[in-house]
């Protein structure tokens, strides 16, 4: 970094980001691209504060950056979560008694409303499932797609499930989520049939419930094209497997359940995370209203 001819006050910063990503690992369990993330943000904002000679403690310096990110184009996801960055290692230096203020404290952010994900109605999420039939693997294929629906789970929860992780008799399963952090998630009577009769016929080999034909784990490029295989039958193209998981969040909202029920299903960490599908639902009470309301 002494490339970068760092002043002694922003030097001062700089020797404790090394602490900021190991509290950042260990204790905050962050991923590794986190990490990388978090990182590469922090060094850019040293860097454009030394080439442009600004105090790193004062709170316009802060406001020029964020000029700075705009003019050159960031897109505001990006912008925000470089600040998000920034911001939570000067907390971090607040809370080990380096500096008293964070000068990005009142620094106004701009507004990121993230995209509304593409969701399928209850009849094509239906119409999807049912589409597999003929080949040596519909049987199984059905109940990846039946299971995905029930659950919400992510693809490479869905890929390690072992059979020792299905409590049929319970009606739920073990699923293990990022960071190897594990949550119970109900299964409904329609996924517990369909797991039921894949099991007695199939008999898959192995510990894994939906193993390959070694009897190790399937990947997760197997059940992207075991979906656009079948989505494209019903002339939907654009359709992944984390559209099903949209598509579980919102029915079950839609269905009566509250935000902080679906986050756990989820296994989110942050429940602003689980919010986006309040916007879904909202969007669909909209065309809801306007087909069927007479003065709209």
């Amino acid at each position: 970094m002494g490339q970068l001819g760092l002043t002694k006050q922003t030097m001062d910063y700089y020797n404790h980001l090394d602490n900021f990503i190991s509290y950042l690992a260990a204790e905050r369990g962050a991923s590794r691209h986190t990490i990388e993330a978090y990182n590469r943000d922090i060094m850019h904002f040293f860097k454009y504060l030394e080439e442009n000679a600004l105090d790193i403690s004062k709170r316009e310096s802060a406001e020029r950056y964020l000029r700075h990110l705009r003019e050159i184009g960031k897109k505001t996801r990006s912008i925000v979560r470089a600040f998000s960055a920034i911001r939570s290692f000067f907390n971090f230096l607040i809370a080990d008694g380096k500096i008293t203020n964070n000068p990005l404290e009142d620094v106004e952010m701009p507004k990121y409303q993230p995209p509304i994900p593409d969701v399928l109605s209850e009849q094509e999420m239906v119409a999807l499932i049912e589409q597999p039939e003929g080949t040596k693997t519909s049987l199984r294929d059905r109940t990846v797609l039946e299971l995905l629906y029930a659950t919400g789970l992510r693809v490479s929860e869905l890929i390690q499930l072992k059979k020792s992780d299905v409590n049929l008799e319970g009606g739920f399963l073990i699923a293990s989520g990022k960071r190897s952090k594990e949550r119970v998630v109900p299964i409904g009577e329609y996924s517990k049939m369909a797991i039921m009769d894949y099991i007695e016929k199939e008999k898959p080999k192995g510990t894994y419930l939906f193993p390959n034909n070694r009897g190790g784990m399937l990947t997760r490029q197997a059940i992207w094209k075991l979906i656009k295989k079948y989505s494209s039958k019903i002339d939907k193209f654009n359709v992944s497997p984390h559209t099903i998981r949209h598509t579980f969040a919102t029915h079950i909202l839609e269905g009566g359940a509250d935000l902080r029920s679906v986050q756990i299903l989820l296994g989110h960490e942050d429940i602003s995370t689980t919010q986006i599908y309040t916007h879904v639902d909202k969007k669909r009470l909209k065309e809801v209203h306007k087909k069927f309301h007479p003065r709209d």
